[in-house]
C-alpha cells in the first residue's frame, strides 16, 4: 500500500458528512497526512441567500456579493468544525476550503489540482429512484477522479 500524502474530505456540513470527516481523521492520524477539507457553497442557494442585495449589471442576469457568500459558507464550516477541534488539532496539517461552484465540478477541480491519495466521502442516502435517474454526488466524483473515493455509509 502506497502512503497516503493528502486526503480531502468534501463536506456537506450536514450530520451524515461527520462520519467521513472523524473516519479521515482517524485515517490521518494514522498516516501523518495532509487534511484537506472543502466546503462548496451552492451558488443557487446563495441567489436565494441574497436575492435582496442583487445588482442587475447587464440584460444577461443577476449577480451577487459572492465575497459574503463565501465567507458566510466560511463561518458555517468553522462552526461545523468546532466539534472536531481537538481531533483537528492532533492532525499536522489541515487546510480548509470554500468555494462556490458545482459541487461535483469543485471536488474534482480540487482533487486533480491538489493531487490528492484519497477522498473521504459520506454519501446522503437517496430513494432508488433518484439514485437510479441522477446518481449520487459520490457516484460522480468517483467516475471522474483519478484517486480512490472512500464512501462512508450511514449504519443501516
Amino acid at each position: 500500500m502506497t502512503q497516503l500524502k493528502k486526503i480531502l474530505v468534501p463536506t456537506d456540513l450536514s450530520e451524515n458528512s461527520r462520519r467521513g470527516l472523524s473516519y479521515a481523521l482517524s485515517v490521518v492520524a494514522e498516516s501523518k497526512a495532509e487534511l484537506m477539507i472543502l466546503h462548496v457553497a451552492d451558488e443557487f442557494q446563495a441567489w436565494e441567500l441574497y436575492s435582496d442585495e442583487m445588482a442587475f449589471v447587464s440584460s444577461s442576469g443577476p449577480t451577487w456579493p459572492v465575497d459574503r457568500v463565501v465567507q458566510e459558507a466560511t463561518l458555517d464550516l468553522n462552526r461545523f468544525l468546532e466539534e472536531h477541534k481537538e481531533d483537528i488539532r492532533r492532525v499536522p496539517t489541515v487546510r480548509r476550503k470554500v468555494v462556490l461552484g458545482d459541487v461535483v465540478e469543485k471536488i474534482v477541480d480540487m482533487a486533480r489540482e491538489e493531487e490528492v491519495d484519497l477522498i473521504v466521502m459520506s454519501p446522503r442516502p437517496h430513494g432508488a429512484l433518484k439514485r437510479f435517474f441522477l446518481g449520487s454526488v459520490t457516484d460522480r466524483v468517483t467516475r471522474r477522479v483519478p484517486c480512490p473515493v472512500l464512501s462512508i455509509c450511514p449504519p443501516q
